[in-house]
């Protein structure tokens, strides 16, 4: 069987290519629908192709530029030619999919809730969440929006976005002052995105709800854009100053991963 397999993959022809073209393009979907990186076991597993068989095309898939091969795992993910040729946009849904194992992995490293939301039609919405077990607990609504200017989700938009898209959002909205800690002026804001952008994290202090902290960081697309950030949040009994330092080396990593299946070359994330 494993002879026949390999034969059928170096045929030449019009037979033998067509086979391999569909096997090629087997494993590329594959490797999109993962949401994980896709190992070699589990391209295997998928199309039903023999292992060296899909090592070689896989290997023929990185080299013309479509898969690109993680370093350490070894695994599979889009390359960013692949999303610049279909202009590949997401939806909240559907960013919510791509992101949930993610926040799955940041919860369990962190102990606290997490989610992430997306800049879309000039809203900050939440995209997909993952809450902590027992009765203390932040409880985030799915689909929901958030200012732009006293979230941390908001804010790690805001300092990557365009400055016109900041200000157009900013022209229709009155900056209310939730809590005393609430940034209410243009001129503050602007402050605040210069430290975050510096930082490289934006952190909401009890800005929104007293009693809840929050620190988030930006996300970014095949097209160097930001468009989500992902964030950690807690009351601020448990997200002490401490634990917000401790979690921020796992948020960002994460964050750099959920860019990177979206097509973002990492070597351009921003630095923690």
């Amino acid at each position: 069987m494993k002879q026949q397999d390999e034969t059928e993959t170096s045929q030449a022809g019009p037979a033998g290519t067509h086979r391999s073209l569909e096997r090629g393009l087997a494993l590329l979907e594959a490797v999109a629908v993962s949401p994980q990186p896709l190992a070699l076991a589990d391209a295997v597993r998928c199309t039903g192709l023999h292992r060296s068989t899909a090592h070689h095309l896989l290997q023929a898939l990185v080299r013309s530029g479509y898969l690109r091969q993680e370093e350490s795992s070894r695994a599979y993910v889009l390359s960013q030619k692949l999303f610049q040729l279909t202009g590949r946009t997401w939806s909240t849904e559907q960013l919510g999919e791509i992101a949930r194992p993610f926040l799955e992995e940041l919860t369990a490293l962190t102990g606290e809730g997490c989610s992430v939301a997306i800049w879309i039609g000039g809203q900050v919405r939440i995209a997909a969440k993952q809450e902590t077990e027992g009765p203390v607990r932040v409880v985030q609504d799915m689909g929901g929006d958030r200012p732009l200017y006293c979230t941390a989700v908001g804010k790690a938009l805001a300092a990557w976005l365009p400055a016109a898209e900041v200000a157009a959002v900013l022209d229709r909205t009155t900056m209310v002052a939730r809590t005393p800690r609430t940034i209410t002026t243009r001129e503050a804001f602007d402050a605040e995105l210069r430290r975050i952008r510096s930082a490289g994290y934006a952190i909401d202090d009890e800005e929104q709800f007293e009693g809840l902290r929050c620190i988030a960081v930006p996300v970014f697309s095949h097209t160097g854009q930001v468009i989500a950030s992902m964030c950690v949040v807690s009351p601020k009994q448990r997200m002490t100053q401490q634990k917000l330092q401790a979690v921020r080396a796992p948020l960002v990593a994460q964050a750099r991963r959920l860019s990177e299946r979206l097509g973002h070359e990492p070597a351009t994330a921003p630095k923690p």
